[in-house]
């Protein structure tokens, strides 16, 4: 389990587990949780929304998500996600290929600078706010 400034994310498979292929994760979302706008340039996400109500922004399209709601987001995709509900959301991350997880591990409890700092040597770059 690790905290990325203020998500929380519990491995499920990881790079060892499916010989790279992909990476997924639980992710814990707090009302206003979230993440910062940015992307990626290794790695497809897939997101399905176990509990709560999350929005996903990407390349300027906004999708409201609750339970049972699959987002695929393709490489290259400039997004973020915010709960705006008023309890905790849960998610499942699907990662492709996997590597992404070590990203993970790295910003465990850091500070947003170090994680701004950790992401670009993961290929993620985070954008300016106000971004998507």
């Amino acid at each position: 389990v690790c905290d990325v400034v203020g998500d929380t994310y519990r491995f499920l498979g990881t790079v060892v587990d499916t010989d790279a292929s992909y990476f997924i994760m639980e992710a814990l979302v707090p009302p206003g949780g979230g993440t910062p706008p940015h992307f990626h340039t290794r790695e497809e996400e897939g997101f399905y929304v176990l509990d709560g109500e999350l929005e996903f922004t990407a390349d300027g399209e906004t999708v409201r998500a609750s339970a049972g709601t699959f987002v695929n987001l393709p490489k290259g995709s400039r997004h973020f996600v915010r709960n705006v509900g008023d309890r905790p959301a849960r998610m499942l991350v699907l990662c492709a290929p996997a590597g992404i997880e070590g990203f993970f591990a790295a910003a465990d409890g850091q500070g947003p600078e170090k994680v701004v700092e950790l992401a670009a040597r993961y290929g993620i770059h985070i954008l300016p706010p106000g971004s998507s």
